[in-house]
């Protein structure tokens, strides 16, 4: 019924006209609006982002670039991952940093980790990733010093801090290559004193490692022609190098957020692999001090001795060959005279590796 109608109708009472006026013209007014439930967008819980504090072997240079351009191009973090990358102090170090829970994960000698896991079975720690394929222990000494082969070292002096993992490993060193461990004299210093103490002849060899000494010498003013550089690898020794790793109980309860962190470490090794000077650029922006035609060549070195060798060719990066791994951990717990031998499975996994098809050699290199 029309307002205009009922206004029309003479016969009914004004009030009541207007009454059924109103009714009829007043439209339902909306409930006020603080009575009225606000539309509410459906609420999501932020994505997990797992935190790992991650520490290095030692200080951040040319082979460090793998975990750097991984960090840098924010490969850690597309994985959900926050992570933060300290410098080490020696794998002996970085062994016990992981273990103690002050790092999360770390990235030492495996066979440092192997000794530690006999004498510390509490604390074990486990391989998930290999990088050095082969071990980068060495001896270097000087051809001024009349040292042509590995027993020429008998009644000399050594130099190398107490905790170096070639100095730990020599036994097996000395073995192979027929010196007697006990006529050798070593000399305790700082890992920073070893090439300088060489080159001034206070030591007649030091124990480093075949990138970091070469060029420690280099920049001590020896030229190159005057190295001497004994390789463990190029002597009888079918060891494992640096590794990364960390406690089983961080491994079993985040499984998903340690295949992120070896998925990003697999692209930042195949970017370093594949553009070194690129990756130098990243370091730089990490250690602005650094030399950076000096970490080139020596990420280059490394990548030739310990990267890629004719095994990760065939088996990808991470990845060991169980067979020679084994070999390792016999001569391993013989070497530092082990009262158990751990197995394979209680030293390396991979399976928090990516893929096989995802870890192969960059085409070309």
């Amino acid at each position: 019924m029309s307002c205009s109608f009922l206004a029309r109708q003479r016969a009914v009472p004004l009030l009541v006209a207007s009454l059924l006026g109103l009714s009829a013209c007043v439209v339902q007014a909306p409930p006020p609006a603080a009575q009225q439930a606000p539309a509410q967008a459906p609420t999501q819980a932020p994505p997990k982002v797992t935190h790992i504090r991650f520490a290095l072997d030692w200080a951040i240079e040319g082979p460090s670039a793998p975990f750097l351009i991984a960090l840098d191009r924010g490969y850690f973090a597309e994985e959900g991952l926050s992570v933060v990358i300290d410098r080490g102090t020696g794998s002996a170090g970085t062994v016990t940093k992981v273990a103690s829970g002050a790092y999360e994960m770390g990235y030492a000698d495996i066979n440092s980790m192997i000794e530690f896991n006999v004498k510390n079975p509490d604390k074990a720690l486990r391989a998930i990733a290999m990088v050095y394929n082969t071990a980068p222990m060495t001896v270097f000494t000087l051809k001024r010093n009349n040292i042509n082969t590995p027993k020429d070292l008998e009644g000399k002096k050594i130099g190398a801090p107490a905790g170096d993992a070639g100095r730990r490993l020599f036994p097996l060193f000395a073995k192979a290559t027929g010196i007697d461990p006990n006529k050798i004299e070593w000399v305790t210093m700082e890992p920073a004193l070893r090439e300088p103490t060489l080159a001034k002849g206070d030591v007649d060899a030091i124990t480093a490692f075949y990138a970091s000494g070469w060029f420690g010498l280099l920049r001590n003013n020896v030229p190159p022609e005057e190295i001497v550089a004994f390789m463990y690898k190029d002597h009888g020794l079918p060891l494992y190098g640096n590794a990364v790793m960390a406690s089983p109980k961080f491994l079993a309860e985040n499984e998903a957020a340690v295949k992120g962190f070896l998925r990003a470490l697999t692209r930042g090794w195949q970017e370093a692999i594949a553009n070194p000077e690129a990756a130098i650029e990243i370091l730089k922006r990490r250690e602005p001090l650094i030399d950076g035609e000096i970490e080139l060549q020596r990420l280059k070195m490394v990548i030739a001795n310990h990267f890629v060798t004719d095994e990760v060719r065939r088996n990808g990066f991470g990845a060991v060959d169980k067979e020679r791994l084994q070999r390792a951990i016999d001569l391993v717990a013989e070497g530092f005279a082990l009262p158990t031998k751990p197995s394979i499975d209680e030293v390396f996994t991979d399976q928090f590796l990516p893929p096989k098809e995802q870890r192969m050699v960059p085409s070309g290199v």
